[in-house]
C-alpha cells in the first residue's frame, strides 16, 4: 500500500526539540517575524544566522524517537513517503528514505543570489560565508512570505496514497493544512496527536496520544487491515 505520513512539530518535540512557536507568537524568545522572514534577515542578518546556529546545534544533540523509528520501519511493508513540516533530519536519521520537507532543512544552506545553490551544512553559518558566486549563504528554510516549493510534490503524494497518517500536527496552518483535501475520499486517515483537531469518523481513526505511543498503535492497525 502507498502511505503518506504527514508530520509536524509534535513528533520531534519528544526528541527534545521545541515546537515552532508559543501561543504568544514567540519562537525561543524571539518574535517569529524577526527570525523567520526575509524582512527580518534583511534587517539583522547576524541575529537570524545566530538563531539558526543555535537551532542547528540543538538538533545535532538529539536523536530520533520511537515514532520516527516506527515510521521508518513501515517502509519494510509499504511504500511510504513522509511529508514533514519539520526542518530537522530526524526522519532521515531514523531510516526513512523518502522525505519531503515542506519548510526547508536546517542542515542545509542556500545562496541568497542563486537559489539553486544548496549546500549541506552542519557548522555555524556566519556573515561572510559566501557561495562560489560570492553571495551570502542563508538558512535553507522557508520563511514567512516565501513560496513553498515542495507543496506540489506533497499534493501528488497525498493524492496517490491509499492511507494517510497524520502525526504531531494540528493541520491548521496552510499550505500544509490543505493537503488532506487531495486525499482519495475513500482513503483511511489515521490521526495521532494528544489534542486532535479531527474527530473520529468512519474514515478517520483518531489516536489521542503522543507520537511515541500512538504511532506504533496506528501502524499495528494499518498492518491488520491489509
Amino acid at each position: 500500500m502507498k502511505i503518506a505520513v504527514l508530520t509536524g512539530a509534535g513528533i520531534s518535540a519528544e526528541s527534545g526539540l521545541k515546537t515552532f512557536r508559543d501561543s504568544n507568537g514567540l519562537w525561543e524568545g524571539h518574535n517569529v517575524m524577526d527570525v523567520a522572514s526575509p524582512e527580518g534577515f534583511a534587517k539583522d542578518p547576524t541575529l537570524v544566522l545566530e538563531f539558526y546556529n543555535q537551532r542547528r546545534r540543538q538538533l545535532l544533540q538529539v536523536q530520533p524517537n520511537a515514532a520516527h523509528k516506527a515510521i521508518a520501519e513501515l517502509e519494510k511493508k509499504h511504500e511510504v513517503v513522509v511529508v514533514t513540516q519539520n526542518v530537522d533530519d530526524l526522519h532521515e536519521r531514523a531510516g526513512s528514505t523518502r522525505v519531503i520537507h515542506l519548510h526547508g532543512e536546517l542542515l542545509k544552506v542556500r545562496s541568497t543570489g542563486r537559489e539553486d545553490i544548496i549546500l549541506d551544512w552542519s557548522e555555524d553559518l556566519m556573515p561572510g560565508d559566501f557561495c562560489k558566486n560570492g553571495f551570502q549563504l542563508r538558512p535553507h528554510i522557508v520563511w514567512f512570505g516565501e513560496a513553498v516549493p515542495m507543496i506540489d510534490p506533497a499534493m501528488d503524494v497525498v493524492q496517490a496514497s491509499d492511507i494517510v497518517m497524520i502525526v504531531g500536527t494540528s493541520m491548521q496552518v496552510y499550505p500544509a493544512a490543505g493537503l488532506l483535501q487531495f486525499a482519495n475520499p475513500a482513503s483511511p486517515v489515521f490521526f495521532v496527536d494528544p489534542n486532535p483537531s479531527i474527530t473520529y469518523s468512519e474514515r478517520v481513526y483518531v489516536f489521542a496520544e503522543k507520537a511515541t505511543t500512538g504511532v506504533p498503535k496506528a501502524i499495528e492497525y494499518i498492518n491488520s487491515i491489509r
